[in-house]
């Protein structure tokens, strides 16, 4: 293990000797921007020829004058009718049936088969075929028990009990309770809640267990850091290096001249005529027909070979 202070500085020990000439703070901007002095505009605003009056403001208006007040008319008020009945029996007729009287011709028959009704008075029997077939098994009756007739007593009724006949009191009077009958005075000391138990079984004394803590690896020094680091002890600062501005200087103003809508483009550009393709022609120009395939594509090939070795097939 090796400290930071250890380590040999590579940075050559220069001593910095700063310049004794007082910086301007002057910067390119500054030395090349002319300052131009406002302009004096013409204003365009008309000039306000009405005169403020002194005299207090009224608040009276053309309104206010005109006005007339016209009288309010007494609002509407809707009375609803007594509801009284009608004398007249309700006939039930509605206007459906008064001016309904339908179609013109005799009246639909029903097609409902005609059921002759039978000619007789005779209750309706509600036994099924169930009921008629199948009856219920004879079932033995009942045997019940007749309860016997309550027959009042004629003499009184005794209301002592075994126990207050035979079990009397030795003396002949009754037992007296055991309890004394001393008066307790009631104190008027506070309440102390010590018993028994809070006396005779007292907490134990213990101690707060320290946590165990484990020894550190690294000692730390007793005396301050004072924060420095390498480069702060050995770096040493060089002076600044002033650049030489390259820029232009400034040519002035220009004269205005409107711009020429030309390029190059425009001036150097042949405009070219748009060639036929060999693929419309029946036999193309140039080339000679060499055979048909399987699906029924023809085939040319050139009559003047390039300096490609390559043939240049056309299909149509």
């Amino acid at each position: 293990m090796f400290y930071l202070s250890d380590r040999i500085p590579l940075i050559p020990d220069d001593t910095y000797h700063p310049s004794e000439e007082k910086f301007d703070y002057r910067t390119s901007v500054q030395d090349d921007y002319l300052y131009r002095e406002p302009v004096a505009t013409k204003s365009c605003k008309p000039v306000n020829l009405a005169q403020k009056s002194k005299d207090p403001f009224e608040t009276i208006t053309n309104y206010k004058v005109d006005y007339v007040l016209h009288p309010l008319e007494k609002p509407y008020v809707h009375k609803y009718e007594k509801y009284k009945a009608s004398e007249v029996p309700f006939d039930g007729l509605t206007t459906h049936k008064i001016s309904y009287k339908g179609l013109a011709g005799q009246p639909a028959k029903l097609a409902k088969p005609y059921q002759a009704k039978p000619h007789h008075d005779l209750p309706f029997s509600s036994t099924t075929e169930f009921q008629e077939k199948y009856q219920t098994w004879p079932l033995p009756p009942l045997f019940t028990i007749k309860p016997a007739v309550y027959v009042p007593p004629v003499e009184k009724m005794d209301l002592h009990t075994t126990t207050q006949l035979h079990y009397t009191h030795p003396n002949g009077q009754p037992a007296r309770m055991c309890r004394s009958l001393v008066q307790f005075k009631k104190s008027t000391e506070p309440f102390t809640s010590s018993s028994t138990v809070k006396e005779d079984y007292k907490p134990w004394q213990c101690k707060r267990t320290k946590p165990i803590i484990p020894a550190p690896d690294l000692t730390c020094p007793a005396e301050p850091t004072d924060y420095s680091t390498t480069f702060q002890t050995h770096y040493t600062p060089h002076p600044l290096s002033i650049t030489k501005s390259c820029k232009p200087r400034w040519p002035g103003l220009r004269p205005w001249t409107p711009l020429e809508a030309k390029t190059t483009y425009t001036t150097s550009y042949t405009p070219k005529g748009t060639a036929r393709c060999l693929a419309s022609y029946k036999e193309p120009p140039g080339f000679v027909f060499k055979g048909t395939d399987e699906i029924g594509h023809k085939f040319f090939l050139p009559v003047f070979k390039g300096e490609c070795s390559e043939e240049l097939e056309i299909c149509v």
